[in-house]
This record gives C-alpha cells, structure tokens and sequence, in this order.
C-alpha cells in the first residue's frame, strides 16, 4: 500500500459552546488538499447526554461524524489521520486504517487498546508519534515507513490546523446567512 491520500479528521467546537462540528480534508501526498466536507453541528440534547454518559463524545465522533464524513468524500483514500484517540473506534467500522498523530505536547493515550510508536522529528517541529488500536498493531510499522518520507517535507499536524480554520470559515458563513 502506497500513500497516495491521506484524509485528516477532525472535530472544531462551536464558538459559543452549543455543538460540535466534524469535517475531513483529503489530500495529496504533499497534503494539498483535493476534497473538503463539514458535518452540521451537532448538538446533544440533555436526555441524550444523559443517556449516553460517558460514550456520548465516542458515539459522535464515530457514528456521527467519522462514518456519515467517510461516505460522503469521493476520493479513495489510503489513510485516515485524526488527533482525537476517539476517532480510533472507527477503526473497526470502515475499512481505510485510522491512525493517530499526536505530539510531545499532545500527550499519550492512557489507553491499554492503544500502540503506540515514534513517527519523526516533525519536520523540525518537534517529535511525532503515531497510535492505533492494539488490534491493528501489526500494520502500524509499516504505516510508519509509508509516512517517513512525507514527513521530511510535511508536518503532519499543519493540516489540522487548516481544518480548524476552515471550519470556523464555514460556520461564520453560516451565522452569517
């Protein structure tokens, strides 16, 4: 498997506290990006955060927004990049490998479901490390060699902050309207 596309996934917290937006940004191998999708907010109500508890941020962040975004794009991508260890649920879901990219600052996962294993020094930018779930372990090591070479040109966390501002963009559009 080469990695042609990479898809990065991500959440962006509505201003004013009220939802939580989901969007994905397909992109290149040198992370220009080919496609774009925003999920409406989404805003729980009470009696769901009551009936949910402590899986609600899971339940949306891979029934609600990963799977519905994973449909809609039009690219075939390779891999799917996320910071949020929540993310990595819906690793068992669809069938393009998740992984998580996080760095120093980020911090670990205290999770006993996930491996983890140094990626690169980011580019300049500091250490980066990559995490699945336990159960894909194995395919890890050679994620990481397929992302070596990107990541001599590309910082792999630039392209979330791109998804965050464009994320704000959409949404003040839309309060705009």
């Amino acid at each position: 498997m080469d990695i042609n596309k990479l898809a990065f996934l991500d959440t962006f917290k509505i201003s004013d506290g009220s939802g939580l937006m989901g969007a994905i940004l397909v992109t290149d191998s040198d992370t220009k990006p080919i496609e774009f999708r925003v999920t409406a907010p989404i805003r729980p109500t009470n009696f769901q955060k009551t009936l949910y508890g402590d899986v609600l941020l899971e339940h949306i962040l891979v029934e609600l927004i990963s799977l519905p975004l994973l449909n809609a794009i039009n690219q075939e991508i390779d891999l799917i990049i996320v910071k949020d260890p929540f993310f990595l649920g819906a690793n068992n879901k669809q069938g393009v490998r998740i992984i998580r990219v996080f760095n120093e600052e980020d911090g670990q996962h205290k999770s006993s479901q996930v491996c983890e294993k140094f990626l690169s020094n980011g580019n300049g930018k500091g250490k980066i490390f990559v995490s699945t779930l336990k159960k894909f372990e194995s395919e890890l090591e050679s994620i990481v060699e397929k992302l070596l070479p990107l990541t001599e040109n590309r910082y792999l966390l630039e392209p979330f902050e791109r998804l965050k501002l464009a994320c704000e963009q959409v949404h003040l559009q839309k309060t705009n309207e």
